[in-house]
């Protein structure tokens, strides 16, 4: 005999169904719009030099495989984007974390990373061959400007909106400032943390 209820059955029913008409649109989506862009490049309503089409782009993704070339750049681009997201994701936890224990450090420090952030990066790109030199080097550390202010800021302000009653019942109860953090501040932000990890590796392929 089923544990489950009839109205929870209906639940998980109506909640499967969801689920399938969201992805069958999502397929649908993705076929119209590769259908449609075909179709433009057929017909010569768009120019293929610029904006290519399917069957071009699966040309020359077999031809690439073909001459072993495919596997070699997938393998470069996500060693970048491994190294790029890794070093991004230390290097914001312990500032974030450097910050949350130094509030004077970080009003201090804050004007100045509003301002890096907000750099046209990728108008820096000259400039980053010329200081780096035109290698993965350079790559990298593309990728390590356009995530690594945002991502310093987004975390040490998820570490500073941890519930402040929690802490002060912490503090009542004589925890010090590492119990605090290690307690608190981290079990509370590990959802955003994820979150924003997410953010770290799109943000780290558009720097690539």
């Amino acid at each position: 005999m089923s544990s489950y209820s009839m109205e929870h059955k209906e639940f998980l029913r109506k909640k499967r169904h969801e689920k399938i008409i969201v992805i069958s649109f999502q397929i649908l989506i993705l076929l119209v719009f590769i259908l449609g862009w075909e179709l433009l490049a057929r017909f010569n309503l768009i120019n293929t030099f610029l904006l290519s089409s399917p069957s071009l782009v699966l040309k020359t993704l077999g031809s690439l495989f073909t001459d072993n070339d495919l596997l070699v750049h997938i393998g470069i681009t996500l060693y970048e984007t491994v190294v790029s997201f890794l070093v991004v994701t230390i290097i914001s936890l312990l500032v974030s974390t450097l910050f949350w224990f130094s509030k004077r450090l970080a009003k201090i420090l804050d004007p100045y990373l509003t301002v890096l952030n907000s750099l046209p990066k990728v108008a820096l790109g000259p400039l980053i061959i010329i200081w780096v030199g035109a290698s993965t080097n350079s790559i990298i550390f593309m990728a390590l400007l356009i995530s690594l202010f945002l991502s310093i800021i987004n975390v040490y302000h998820n570490f500073k909106e941890t519930d402040s009653n929690y802490i002060t019942l912490l503090r009542s109860l004589g925890a010090s400032k590492i119990q605090i953090f290690m307690k608190a501040v981290i079990p509370s932000n590990l959802s955003n943390i994820i979150n924003n990890l997410k953010i770290n590796v799109s943000m780290c392929y558009i720097g690539l």
